[in-house]
């Protein structure tokens, strides 16, 4: 059965542009699917046309469904996205998604980003940049942060000797621990790219990442471009950068880490510091559980 063109449209932007894994594209294209049945949109340009309200109704009659409050999130990140590209396409010169809050999730344990939202939020740092040279500078401390569990402290205070990056990365932490970090191939390529991009001359003693003035990037300018991605992609206000250092441990462990390498990884002082990661897997298995099997018991 052929797609309607604004799907196809979708499922080709997701795949060849943003070369988003098959889960994702599969997950994407369905949420944008179940709104254009429901609201009855034949065009891109009836997808552009949506509004704010009409997010929060459709939303609402999903929960209606019997979805939970994490879904939900989901599905509106996906559909903001949708209707973000949608207007690009249809040639809106402020293409922004309508800005809906997505439902409140409990809070406690942190919440990781999944591995697709932590690219996802990369890529639309980069792409919101006032700049090419800063884009590329955020969406590399954003990988960063998230492929190696630093704190952006920690990525922050790197000087231009450590680059180009290798295999690992000798860091130091609080109390000046030092430790060694894993570098993904992702991670040395969007670092590449920044300092090639990078106007400003990077002495080997000096900050690798640059604020807009060539000084050294503060914190607040990584949080604000991290802000601006979560807004765009409707996760909630706890995907901070440091939900990103969060991300990192949590899916180590589900990859079957022990508890002992994690926290050299993560330069914890003491092991009850790693320990809440154990939580916060098990949280995340019980809530793939019950997604999975409708009948299981809550609670």
């Amino acid at each position: 059965m052929t797609e309607p063109a604004p799907l196809e449209a979708w499922h080709a932007h997701l795949t060849n542009g943003l070369r988003r894994s098959p889960h994702t594209v599969r997950a994407y294209c369905t949420a944008a699917r179940k709104l254009m049945t429901a609201r009855g949109l034949l065009e891109l340009a009836d997808v552009a046309a949506l509004e704010a309200y009409d997010l929060r109704a459709h939303l609402a009659a999903r929960r209606a469904e019997g979805i939970s409050n994490a879904s939900a999130a989901r599905e509106l990140s996906a559909l903001k996205a949708f209707i973000a590209f949608a207007r690009a396409e249809s040639g809106d010169p402020d293409p922004a998604a309508p800005r809906v809050r997505g439902p409140r999730l409990k809070k406690g344990l942190p919440r990781p980003v999944t591995p697709d939202e932590a690219q996802n939020l990369a890529d639309l740092a980069k792409a919101d940049a006032s700049e090419d040279w800063i884009g590329a500078r955020d969406r590399a401390v954003l990988l960063l942060m998230y492929g190696s569990g630093l704190r952006i402290a920690e990525a922050l205070s790197l000087e231009g000797k450590a680059a180009p990056l290798g295999e690992t990365l000798l860091v130091t932490g609080k109390g000046g621990k030092q430790r060694v970090v894993p570098i993904l191939p992702i991670t040395r390529e969007a670092v590449a790219a920044y300092v090639a991009a990078c106007p400003y001359p990077i002495a080997p003693s000096e900050k690798l990442f640059r604020g807009a003035k060539g000084g050294p990037l503060s914190q607040g300018m990584v949080q604000k471009a991290m802000a601006r991605a979560r807004r765009a992609l409707g996760l909630p206000d706890s995907a901070t950068p440091h939900a990103l250092r969060h991300s990192f441990a949590t899916h180590l462990l589900g990859a079957g880490a022990d508890l002992r390498s994690l926290q050299e990884l993560l330069g914890h002082a003491s092991l009850g510091s790693t320990q809440i990661y154990t939580k916060v897997d098990a949280a995340s298995l019980l809530e793939t559980y019950r997604a999975a099997h409708p009948r299981a018991k809550k609670g």
